[in-house]
């Protein structure tokens, strides 16, 4: 797993289906760990929006329901789905619950927040809604903290290259 790109990854939808990362390759990704019952949930209008502006210029955000932070995301794939769905008409790619710190943390997980496996960074997962940033050849770029909304323009001007 060193150094090697997110293509390397093969994770499962939020209907059990395989989503090989593979498919993102030249795309700018953001991958976030979500939650539905958390202060930050509202967030997912801000991504909703992000996406859309720029899904079609090869953008894309990749969220991971993880019930790691004072049980915010106990529900089921389908509750999520349908909460995802209902209050915020999510039409980016959301992934099947994972953990995303601790022992059983996810294999994807744990190549985004060790530099010996991504080549730039070492992080800890703080909190529900922390955002990866990236790059159109599977490298990640930088990690953003919880609290920076997807509205900030830092992310806008990663997007655009600017």
């Amino acid at each position: 797993m060193e150094n090697a790109t997110i293509y390397s990854f093969t994770v499962k939808d939020i209907d059990g289906n395989e989503f090989p990362m593979s498919q993102l390759k030249g795309k700018k990704v953001m991958i976030v760990n979500v939650a539905s019952k958390c202060g930050f949930t509202p967030q997912y209008k801000g991504l909703e929006k992000l996406y859309r502006d720029y899904k079609d210029k090869g953008f894309v955000i990749i969220g991971f329901p993880a019930n790691n932070f004072a049980h915010q995301e106990p529900g089921s794939n389908e509750e999520i789905k349908s909460f995802c769905s209902m209050n915020y008409d999510v039409t980016f790619p959301i992934m099947s619950k994972i953990s995303v710190k601790g022992r059983d943390k996810a294999p994807i997980y744990q190549w985004l927040t060790t530099k010996k496996h991504n080549g730039k960074m070492h992080s800890t997962v703080k909190w529900n809604f922390q955002k990866y940033l990236i790059n159109e050849e599977g490298e990640l770029e930088q990690m953003l903290n919880p609290w920076v909304k997807p509205e900030s323009k830092k992310i806008s001007r990663w997007i655009e290259g600017n």
